[in-house]
């Protein structure tokens, strides 16, 4: 009995103390009472007194950073302070929320920059001072870590199909199509593997047109496109830089820098055999 008076009470302390946030027609409530007002522009939400003196933007970024691993984040900018932006996560009422209301429940929920009263400068300017860090899962950090040794090759592909590392070549692929321009997709319609060698004529590995995957010399395989169940796929046509790059990362002996290997292991954001 005393546990069941013990839930109820709970239940109903949370229920009165849970805030009722609404946005309409650009203005920001909390339990029927206005606080702020947001208007936005493409991805980027600005966030108003209900004087409509502009106080701080939301931006909405979601990127790719290697393969099919994507990121998403805001950034909060001061209007009235611009000396620095800040890169922090965000929250949703749900999982179907759109991003001004996932923008104005951060801002009350999470972060707590507008309130009853509000939007309250000394909680943002607070936000600010402590620079509070990302809570990356191990999967976007390791992502972060390939894509930090991938830019440090900075590969490239020319128009004759040769691979460059900073400038110097590398290695080359075969089996291009006679239309082949270096900014180019390997499509469906390429039905021939795609092969890499490296500059001495080495077989490094190739890419399976047919099933998008990679394959080192070695035996290593990665899958740079999986269908995904009900959405479009990331990465359907992969560029020709795209390959060069998960080769180097498959195969460390391929690119090396004044003799030192800067690539890691293989993510597994893929399939790895």
């Amino acid at each position: 009995m005393q546990k069941i008076l013990i839930i109820l009470f709970t239940f109903f302390t949370l229920f009165f103390i849970a805030q009722d946030i609404k946005t309409k027609r650009g203005i920001v409530s909390i339990d029927g009472v206005h606080v702020a007002k947001v208007s936005h522009h493409a991805k980027q939400y600005t966030f108003l007194d209900l004087k409509e003196t502009p106080i701080f933007s939301v931006e909405f970024i979601d990127k790719s950073i290697v393969d099919s691993v994507r990121d998403s984040y805001i950034k909060i900018n001061r209007v009235y302070n611009r000396d620095k932006i800040l890169e922090l996560d965000y929250i949703s009422p749900s999982a179907f929320s759109g991003e001004e209301k996932s923008a104005v429940y951060t801002c009350i929920k999470s972060l707590k920059i507008i309130d009853e009263r509000g939007i309250n400068i000394k909680n943002l300017d607070d936000l600010f001072q402590k620079e509070p860090k990302r809570k990356l899962d191990s999967k976007t950090k390791e992502a972060y870590t390939t894509r930090s040794k991938i830019d440090r090759l900075n590969i490239t592909v020319n128009s004759v199909g040769e691979i460059l590392s900073n400038g110097v070549p590398v290695g080359y692929f075969t089996n291009l199509p006679v239309s082949f321009g270096s900014e180019d997709t390997v499509s469906d319609k390429s039905f021939m593997d795609i092969e890499i060698y490296d500059v001495k004529s080495k077989f490094i590995g190739k890419y399976i047109t047919t099933t998008k995957q990679i394959k080192s010399a070695g035996g290593k395989t990665f899958t740079l496109y999986r269908q995904m169940s009900g959405q479009a796929a990331l990465l359907k046509f992969p560029t020709y830089k795209a390959i060069a790059e998960r080769m180097a990362i498959m195969d460390p002996t391929f690119i090396k820098i004044q003799d030192k290997v800067i690539v890691g292991e293989v993510m597994r954001d893929g399939i790895e055999k």
